[in-house]
């Protein structure tokens, strides 16, 4: 075979393995980072606690500093009467006070949940214990919407793991079929070396040793794809991809650089040891 020749079959084999180690990162990065989006989901859905007319300014903060001491809550914002017209104005486009000569809006807290009590059950009964307070007038929440994105973040789970095992089976089979089509072009060579006398260790150690290095080699492409690919998410959402996180980071880039010698060592290990086992006359099939 000739040089240019062999150099292009090992070519399309790294960017083979780089391309498909390339996406089962992302898909591995997304399901590792699933847990983390869907809190950042869940706590950017709270309640807006009411306050009744007469409270007294003091009573509000004692409340607010008694709900920022709660275990489920995040963070709060209190809201007067007249912020709340300003952000209402601003909705509508007209002063409606001067409308009606008054404010009919209330002062409220805007309350940020801890993603674990971010779900129906949680909020019901958080939702009885404020009312329970009389200087809360109503508590209000979006019931159907938190109901929806409860669901759909356990749909979406569900989805990538089973994605991501799909894309394992599938990552699989194309590189050891790429490495088994790049094993056939030299599989006179392996004969070759049986009639001197090699024995199948000694023929199979350099095909395994130069698959590893390509396995590594695209690994690493795909490490630097990943790399771009989480930088440019990071600069959009960085509450969602923290670049700092590199506990995450590093199971992936692992994750990724032991796919990529493991599959390529099996599968060269697999496929030499077939053309070992051909008759002379299957060389030519």
């Amino acid at each position: 075979m000739a040089p240019g020749s062999s150099s292009k079959s090992y070519f399309s084999v790294i960017i083979s393995i780089a391309l498909v180690l390339f996406m089962l990162g992302i898909t591995g990065l997304l399901v590792l980072k699933a847990k983390s989006i869907s809190e950042s989901v869940k706590e950017n859905i709270g309640i807006t606690v009411y306050l009744r007319d007469d409270v007294k300014d003091v009573d509000v903060k004692r409340l607010q500093k008694s709900l920022d001491a709660s275990r489920f809550v995040k963070t709060t914002e209190f809201i007067s009467k007249e912020e709340a017209a300003e952000l209402l104005q601003a909705d509508l486009g007209e002063d409606f006070v001067d409308f009606l000569g008054y404010n009919p809006l209330l002062t409220s807290i805007d309350v940020r949940m801890n993603a674990e009590y971010a779900h129906p059950d949680s909020l019901a009964w958080i939702e009885a214990d404020l009312l329970k307070n009389p200087k809360i007038q109503n508590v209000d929440y979006h019931k159907d919407l938190l109901t929806a994105v409860n669901e759909n973040i356990q749909k979406i789970t569900i989805i990538l793991v089973g994605f991501s095992v799909m894309l394992l089976f599938v990552a699989m089979a194309l590189i050891n079929s790429t490495i088994r089509l790049s094993i056939y072009s030299r599989r006179f060579i392996i004969r070759s070396m049986q009639l001197v006398g090699a024995t199948p260790q000694f023929i199979t150690r350099p095909f395994v040793m130069k698959s590893l290095v390509n396995g590594f080699y695209g690994a690493l492409i795909s490490v630097v794809l990943i790399a771009m690919v989480v930088y440019s998410i990071q600069k959009q959402m960085p509450e969602i991809f923290n670049i700092n996180d590199i506990t995450l980071y590093a199971m992936v880039i692992g994750g990724v650089v032991a796919l990529g010698l493991i599959i390529s060592w099996v599968s060269t290990t697999f496929a030499v040891r077939r053309y070992l086992k051909l008759k002379t006359d299957q060389l030519y099939r």
